[in-house]
């Protein structure tokens, strides 16, 4: 017993586990005898703290160089054992990291240093990027000031296999760099938004791979350019005193942006105004329509529809639609590909939508390494089992 009433164990490592580097665990000539005993906090007995005691001594690596030795109940570099590490991570996938810390009696920083620790060495003993044959990948913002992560999810899973801080060519090329060139060759579909930090990446490393446009981000852009269309329409009508045709415009923003399958009665009559009223503001409805249809359409025929509305998007005198026809005849090939695969970004968009419910359940993280290390435990079904 210590002298605050904590139960201490001694142990020492058998001769099979002695003597060997703490970070790769190699067999190692010893430096010194380190700092004295050292403790490491174990799991509870009760309402009882218990930790274990033993000998830090130091090896000599040759590839780590002097480290403390390696022991069989804990990770490298921890202050716990690896049973107590392994429940705080179970725990931490399971339910709110404040709970977490306050069951286990550890500081709101220890919990995410430990899921740090043990994600590391989870996917260390798993190899997540083997067998990859069509992916996607897309940013999620997890934290205010522009703090992004790049996610990468395998389609055919449905897993996280690789995330990292940032949003930019560097951030993917390093995705590409941990895949390795020969696993780079068997990439065959790749489905992304249209921003040219991720499209020019795929260029180079993926040559042999087909990108995959999303269909949510052609028709998003789609939408902002009506959206355009009916500021401009109310700007107008405001410059010219027309008030009443003002307040009609401002509420039929719901109207022109809904699917028209989900229209109130109410949207409906005001859409059907807008039709008799404003040539222009529906025009440019129809346009966004028309966009949409290519998706619910074969392939074949998704071609004709849109080399036809590209021919009337051109033409149609409305400055936000001709800019994207111009968007939409480069990204032509990624589009039609994604029709014709039926591939689209709406797995990394749920992988997207766990990840903030993670950070939003822990009230944020610290650092970005800990959101990740919680992720691939939760989405890469990387998380260890309680302990028995």
């Amino acid at each position: 017993m210590g002298s605050e009433g904590e139960v201490i164990v001694s142990a020492r490592p058998n001769w099979r586990e002695r003597d060997r580097c703490g970070v790769c665990r190699r067999r190692s000539p010893g430096f010194d005898l380190g700092e004295g005993r050292r403790r490491w906090r174990a799991l509870d007995l009760g309402t009882t703290f218990a930790f274990v005691e033993a000998e830090a001594p130091r090896v000599t690596c040759r590839r780590y160089g002097v480290v403390v030795c390696a022991v069989p109940w804990a990770r490298h570099d921890s202050r716990f054992t690896r049973a107590f590490e392994d429940q705080v991570a179970w725990l931490a996938v399971n339910t709110s990291k404040t709970a977490v810390a306050e069951l286990m009696r550890v500081a709101w920083r220890s919990v995410g240093t430990i899921l740090e620790r043990v994600a590391a060495e989870a996917v260390r003993d798993v190899d997540r990027l083997d067998g990859l044959r069509r992916i996607g990948i897309d940013e999620i913002s997890h934290r205010k000031g522009q703090r992004y992560l790049t996610v990468v999810v395998d389609h055919h899973t449905g897993r996280l296999v690789w995330a990292a801080p940032g949003r930019d060519r560097k951030t993917v090329l390093a995705f590409f760099d941990a895949l390795g060139e020969e696993r780079c060759k068997q990439i065959e579909l790749v489905s992304a938004d249209m921003a040219s930090w991720i499209s020019g990446p795929i260029a180079e490393r993926l040559p042999d791979a087909v990108r995959c446009v999303d269909p949510f981000h052609v028709v998003m852009l789609a939408t902002e350019a009506l959206d355009d269309v009916r500021r401009e329409v109310w700007n107008e009508a405001r410059r010219q005193g027309n008030l009443e045709l003002a307040r009609e415009l401002k509420g039929a923003r719901f109207a022109v942006w809904k699917n028209p399958e989900n229209l109130t009665d109410g949207q409906q009559a005001k859409l059907a105004t807008i039709q008799q009223t404003n040539a222009k503001l529906y025009r440019a409805y129809l346009l966004k329509e028309q966009l949409r249809q290519i998706y619910r359409l074969p392939a074949a025929a998704a071609e004709r529809l849109l080399e036809r509305w590209l021919a009337w998007a051109r033409r149609c005198r409305l400055p936000s639609f001709v800019k994207l026809a111009r968007t939409i005849t480069e990204q032509r090939n990624g589009i039609l590909a994604a029709i014709a695969h039926g591939l689209s970004n709406a797995r990394i968009e749920q992988v997207n939508t766990q990840i903030r419910l993670i950070a939003r359940r822990a009230f944020g993280f610290h650092s970005p390494q800990a959101l990740i290390a919680l992720a691939m435990l939760k989405l890469a079904d990387l998380c260890p089992p309680l302990p028995r």
